[in-house]
């Protein structure tokens, strides 16, 4: 495949200004104190209670105490669980313990920085390993592109606590706040897979900020329907999508990381992000609103630079009848960085649904390409045009980010220098 790259070279432009910051950003680096990321290498002390079956009325987890998911735990009847900062849940091996908030219940988990809420597994530090557990399920009443506005989750679910999505867009279903999730999105019974968090038609009144999750066997965040705002998300070394967007979300995604390893990642599936409207076009009702991504200050990083080959798939995935919207974000590392599906035809109508604006594509083999390689050079003429500022280079991820110290902290801003950068084109 060819790549599209045109030396252009920009002397003594800084990569960083006051009005386009590319990747992420902040006066501090805010990946600090509330991260972690040798969770493998972390001593976590022993459950002394259990969480276990249906809690339909109001409820506290307090620091004081660890606590154990036995199986599928679900939060029902329109109950809240509120879980104070720093408490530590573990998730059940045998049993692939779950935590399940139904449609109509809240969580309110709202870490602090210094004193995040952690769910990880309950296997010892020597032995624990992406899809320890479950996960946890939020599921809300905002709307979904599936007929009747209802859809149905899997993972061995009860029937009576499965169902998702609605018409109240504005719902909220709680808040999380400085919240790790470690180890999760295991199979169950061997059939079934749960992604660390999901989040099912929940509405525009719920709050998700500062959340990390770390070693997911599936994927580590899927959004299903409905309609959300969120920031300084963090997906660490998934084995498939660091991010799934699907069933007609409404998403705004800003200042969050994708960090991909191709040790960690599934051959067939491990984007950081993949966007879709539904799994099967007969499954959606397509006079309600398709899947729409507003991403901005993102930044993607394969931290193994040396294998951009085998496992580690593109870095965006786009589906027909999706939209995505992409601003001022980096990606950097990649075998491809964007893919769109071969269903997607290349025409004015499905371009302009596709919208990159201020990106810098960092050491990839190739960009911005299709499925269907005769569609590529209708997709470099569209994206070589100046007005998206869509540009190149070729530099090491070391000289490119303050920090990537992965056994400690990293610091994923860019540094603040000048940059040899090309534009989008055909050699």
């Amino acid at each position: 495949m060819k790549k599209f790259i045109l030396c252009i070279i920009l002397s003594n432009t800084l990569l960083l200004n006051a009005q386009t910051v590319k990747g992420i950003n902040g006066e501090k680096n805010w990946l600090k104190s509330w991260t972690n990321f040798k969770p493998k290498l972390t001593d976590y002390n022993e459950p002394n209670e259990m969480l276990t079956g249906v809690i339909d009325k109001n409820t506290t987890l307090y620091k004081k105490n660890i606590y154990l998911i036995v199986g599928k735990v679900y939060i029902a009847n329109n109950a809240v669980l509120t879980i104070e900062p720093g408490t530590l849940i573990r998730g059940d091996f045998d049993t692939r313990g779950m935590l399940v908030i139904t449609k109509g219940s809240k969580i309110i988990a709202n870490g602090e920085e210094s004193n995040p809420i952690v769910f990880t597994s309950n296997k010892s530090a020597s032995e624990r390993k992406p899809g320890d557990w479950g996960g946890v399920v939020v599921m809300g009443e905002a709307n979904i592109n599936k007929f009747g506005n209802i859809g149905y989750l899997n993972f061995n679910l009860d029937s009576k606590f499965n169902i998702y999505g609605g018409e109240n867009v504005n719902s909220s279903s709680g808040s999380l706040k400085y919240v790790r999730i470690e180890f999760a999105g295991g199979k169950n019974r061997g059939v079934y897979d749960a992604c660390s968090l999901i989040l099912a038609g929940i509405g525009s009144g719920t709050k998700v900020d500062f959340v990390q999750v770390s070693y997911s066997k599936v994927d580590s965040f899927e959004f299903l329907g409905g309609q959300i705002n969120m920031s300084n998300m963090v997906s660490f070394r998934a084995n498939k999508d660091d991010f799934d967007f699907t069933e007609g979300i409404q998403a705004k995604i800003n200042n969050s990381i994708a960090i991909r390893n191709s040790y960690y990642s599934d051959s067939g599936k491990s984007r950081a992000f993949e966007i879709d409207s539904y799994d099967l076009v007969s499954n959606a009702d397509l006079t309600k609103k398709l899947t729409k991504v507003v991403a901005k200050n993102i930044t993607m990083i394969n931290e193994d630079v040396e294998n951009t080959d085998g496992l580690l798939r593109e870095a965006i995935f786009i589906k027909e009848n999706a939209y995505l919207e992409m601003s001022n974000s980096v990606v950097s590392g990649f075998n491809q960085c964007v893919l769109l599906d071969a269903n997607l035809k290349i025409n004015f109508d499905n371009l302009e649904k596709i919208k990159f604006q201020n990106i810098l594509l960092n050491n990839c083999k190739s960009y911005i390409n299709s499925e269907i390689t005769e569609n590529n050079k209708q997709l470099e003429s569209w994206y070589n045009n100046e007005k998206f500022n869509i540009e190149c280079s070729k530099v090491a991820n070391i000289l490119l980010f303050m920090e990537l110290d992965f056994k400690n902290l990293p610091d994923l801003q860019l540094k603040n220098n000048n940059l040899l950068t090309s534009r989008l084109a055909n050699n």
